[in-house]
């Protein structure tokens, strides 16, 4: 079979695992109000005329500027008299899923499923309108049974899933280290374990993973059981900087509400802004939401270390999603996409000017 025909073939398993995923979660669940979400300033008014905007996240502190953002009112204030409504994922499938549907109107994600969910639409479905954060993610391993780097080779280690960011991290860092592994079974040089977040720590207990390259607070979790840091992806970036949580929207949504969009990007800024001023603050803040949407806080020794790796920043850091999907193609996970337009950061740099900020870049991958 030709390379390129197998790599079509590899990326289509790819992009159906949106609907393994759904069948699994469906879209994901409402988290409950807080008093501060529900305060709408006097004679505030309907931005766009919409009733609501409908926000996605995930439950992770990577996402910590919507988690924030949520807790302390933050989008409700810019969307005045337009309601903020908000849905919690479990994976990324399940929200660009959902932001098809309509289900959702913008949401925070990862860069591999927005990546996919762009490729697989061939440039239809959605933009990428701001960043959101850098960082947290680690590759933690039992000390008994891995002391070096050399000693990853006939280890298991857990990814969140097959084709998310960290599976392809770990894929790409896998091959740079001269080792061998299928992409889709996941057998080789390195046993590749896709686990879910949620299973990891009790597989880690258990013994039937070496260790796991995923992202925060999960990371800490492991770390908490005995496990120890090995590998911290954000030194494998220049600057120490890469892309784990975007900003997107609906491209029919952008259309026909940038006010609305507008309103909350601003509510972005200004919640990153407060998260940066006020760290201590804003970690208890992103743990009561936590535990709101979960029903269960993370402990300090969790908590602490997962928050201090993560950088809160409105910079997409567009080059280093690029980066990402060119490690996917290497991979064999993906076949070389088309990513031009898949940026729009016209509102976004609008609210940085406005709020006397520099502007940023998207890396040649805007949309004309």
């Amino acid at each position: 079979m030709p390379a390129n025909s197998a790599l079509r073939r590899t990326f289509a398993v790819v992009a159906a695992l949106p609907l393994f995923s759904l069948a699994a979660c469906g879209y994901g669940s409402d988290a409950k109000e807080t008093p501060a979400q529900q305060k709408v300033a006097a004679g505030a008014e309907k931005i766009d005329g919409l009733d609501s905007v409908k926000i996605g996240y995930f439950g992770n502190l990577t996402h910590g500027t919507a988690l924030v953002g949520v807790q302390k009112g933050f989008f409700q204030k810019a969307l005045g008299a337009t309601e903020a409504k908000y849905q919690v994922f479990n994976a990324g499938p399940s929200e660009i899923e959902a932001l098809n549907s309509g289900s959702i109107d913008i949401g925070w994600i990862g860069p591999s499923p927005a990546i996919n969910g762009y490729t697989k639409s061939k440039g239809t479905n959605l933009r990428i309108i701001g960043g959101s954060a850098s960082g947290g993610v680690k590759l933690v391993v039992n000390p008994d049974k891995i002391k070096s780097v050399k000693d990853v080779e006939g280890k298991r280690i857990a990814t969140p899933q097959l084709g998310n960011t960290q599976d392809v991290a770990l894929l790409n860092w896998i091959a740079e280290q001269g080792w061998k592994v299928d992409p889709q079974s996941g057998k080789g040089d390195v046993s590749v374990v896709r686990t879910d977040n949620k299973v990891t720590p009790d597989a880690y207990k258990s013994g039937s993973i070496d260790g796991a390259w995923v992202p925060e607070p999960t990371a800490s979790k492991l770390v908490a059981e005995g496990a120890k840091v090995l590998l911290d992806e954000a030194d494998l970036w220049p600057d120490k900087k890469f892309v784990i949580t975007n900003i997107i929207v609906s491209q029919k949504f952008l259309k026909e509400h940038p006010k609305a969009v507008e309103a909350v990007l601003k509510a972005s800024v200004d919640t990153n802004k407060w998260i940066n001023a006020n760290p201590d603050a804003a970690k208890k803040a992103a743990n009561t939401q936590l535990g709101i949407d979960s029903g269960k806080e993370l402990k300090p020794e969790v908590l602490d270390p997962a928050w201090k790796s993560i950088q809160f920043t409105n910079d997409p850091l567009a080059a280093t999603l690029n980066t990402e999907a060119q490690h996917a193609v290497k991979a064999g996970l993906l076949d070389d996409p088309q990513l031009d337009g898949i940026y729009d950061l016209t509102l976004l740099n609008k609210v940085l000017a406005a709020a006397g900020e520099s502007s940023v870049d998207d890396a040649g991958l805007g949309a004309k």
